[in-house]
C-alpha cells in the first residue's frame, strides 16, 4: 500500500495497489541512532536561499513516502510568491501540432486521471561526495524523494492536440522567472518518444494538491528521469521538430569532460543505478549486538532486482531484504541485520543490481558538473562498534 492524502480515500494505480492511504504524522517520530536518539525534524540543509537548494534529512528519507514539506528544493529561479489563480490558468499547446491548444485547469481535471509513483532526484544529488571536487550546489545523499503524483498523461494532451510528421520534441516551459541580470527562463526538452510513453502532467503530490514550491498548479514529470527534465509551475508546452537550443539544455545537464564544449556532452536524462544508506549515520557509534541497516535503492525506468551490503571493503557481500511496495519508477527500501562482536571501524557499503543484470559501479564516473554520481565506495558509511 502507498500513503497519499490523510482523508482515508483511496485509489488504485495501474499495479493495484492502492495509492492515496494516509499519511502518518512524521514530524511526532524519533529514530534511534547509537545510545541516545535523535529527534526526527523538519530541517532541511539550505545550499542556497535564492534560489531556493535544500536537501531532504537522511532521516526522512528512511520512508517509501517522502513528506512534501521536508521533499527536496531545486530551483534555478524565483519560486513564485502566490499561487496562481485556477480560474485565469491556461496550459497552452503549440508548435509542432495540427490544432493548438489553450486547456484551463478545469478541462485538465475532467480527463482521465492516472496515479503512479515516482522517485524523483536532482541531478547533481551526491556531488559533495565525490573524491574531485565539481562544480555546484554540494548535495550528499538528500537530493532525492518519492511522492505517488496524481494528474494526466502527456500523450492524452498531445494526442487531442495532433501531432505533425515533424514532431520530434517536446518543450516545457514554467512560470518561475529566473534570477540575475540574464533572467534565463527554465526551459527543457524531451523526445517525442518519452512524451508520448511515460510522462505525467501532475497536480497532486502524496494525495495533496501540488505544493507552490514543488510546481503548482502542474509540473512535468518524465517518470525514471531527473528533476531538470520534470518542468514546474507548467504553463507552456512546445512540439518541436529538434532539441529546444538554450542555456539549460545546451551550457548545463549534460555530461562532459574538462576542455570539451559541452553542447558535445550526454544529455542528462534516466536516473542512474544506485543504492543509499540511511541508517547508520555516518561516524556513528554502535553497540555491539545487532545492528539495523536501513537504505533505499533505485534504478529510473529500470527495476531494482537485489541490494547487496559490505562491512569488509567489499570482500564479501550479504543479500538485503527489501521493504514495503515495488512500483516501477520508483525506489526499494531495502533493510539489513547485522550481527557485529568485534569492536572497531567498520566501512559498510551497499549494491543495487537491476532486472537487466546491470550492477552499481564500485567508483562513481567524474563529469565537470558532478552529475549522476552513482558510485558504491562514494556512498559507503564508516561507524564505529564500541564496548
Amino acid at each position: 500500500m502507498m500513503p497519499g492524502n490523510d482523508t482515508g480515500a483511496t485509489a488504485k494505480s495501474a499495479c493495484g495497489v492502492d495509492t492515496q492511504m494516509a499519511l502518518p504524522n512524521l514530524r511526532r517520530l524519533s529514530y534511534y541512532n547509537s545510545p541516545g536518539d535523535i529527534d526526527m525534524t523538519d530541517k532541511m540543509r539550505i545550499m542556497t536561499s535564492r534560489p531556493l537548494n535544500a536537501e531532504t534529512p537522511i532521516e526522512r528519507l528512511r520512508s517509501w513516502v517522502t513528506a512534501n514539506d521536508v521533499f527536496f528544493d531545486r530551483n534555478q529561479g524565483e519560486i513564485p510568491e502566490t499561487p496562481v489563480s485556477l480560474e485565469t490558468y491556461r496550459l497552452a499547446v503549440e508548435g509542432e501540432v495540427q490544432k493548438p491548444l489553450s486547456l484551463t485547469f478545469g478541462e485538465i481535471l475532467q480527463m482521465p486521471k492516472e496515479i503512479v509513483s515516482n522517485t524523483l532526484e536532482c541531478s547533481g544529488n551526491s556531488r559533495s561526495l565525490l573524491e574531485t571536487k565539481a562544480r555546484g550546489n554540494p548535495w550528499t545523499i538528500g537530493g532525492v524523494g518519492n511522492a505517488v503524483y496524481g494528474g494526466v498523461w502527456l500523450r492524452d494532451i498531445l494526442e487531442m492536440a495532433g501531432l505533425t510528421e515533424t514532431a520530434r520534441h517536446v518543450a516545457f516551459e514554467g512560470m518561475d522567472k529566473g534570477m540575475g541580470k540574464s533572467g534565463i527562463t527554465f526551459v527543457r526538452s524531451i523526445p517525442i518518444e518519452k512524451a508520448m510513453d511515460s510522462t505525467l502532467l501532475a497536480y497532486e503530490m502524496n494525495g495533496e494538491p501540488l505544493p507552490i514550491k514543488h510546481g503548482f498548479p502542474l509540473r512535468g514529470l518524465a517518470l525514471g528521469w531527473t528533476g531538470a527534465n520534470c518542468v514546474k509551475w507548467l504553463n507552456r508546452i512546445d512540439v518541436l521538430d529538434k532539441p529546444f537550443e538554450g542555456f539549460f539544455m545546451d551550457n548545463v545537464y549534460r555530461i562532459f569532460q574538462k576542455g570539451q564544449d559541452p553542447k558535445e556532452g550526454e544529455v542528462v536524462t534516466a536516473l542512474s543505478l544506485k543504492a543509499i544508506i540511511t541508517q547508520p549515520l555516518k561516524e556513528a557509534q554502535l553497540g555491539p549486538g545487532k545492528v539495523t541497516v536501513l537504505g533505499a535503492a533505485y534504478a529510473g525506468e529500470d527495476r531494482v532486482k537485489q541490494v547487496e551490503v559490505s562491512f569488509d571493503g567489499g570482500q564479501s557481500w550479504s543479500q538485503a531484504q527489501f521493504l514495503g511496495p515495488d512500483e516501477p519508477y520508483a525506489w526499494r527500501q531495502w533493510q539489513y541485520v547485522w550481527e557485529v562482536s568485534q569492536p572497531g571501524e567498520y566501512l559498510i557499503m551497499a549494491r543495487a543490481t537491476d532486472q537487466t543484470g546491470r550492477q552499481q559501479p564500485m567508483n562513481a564516473a567524474w563529469n565537470v558538473q558532478g552529475y549522476g554520481n552513482n558510485g558504491v565506495r562514494e556512498h559507503a558509511v564508516q561507524v564505529k562498534i564500541v564496548r
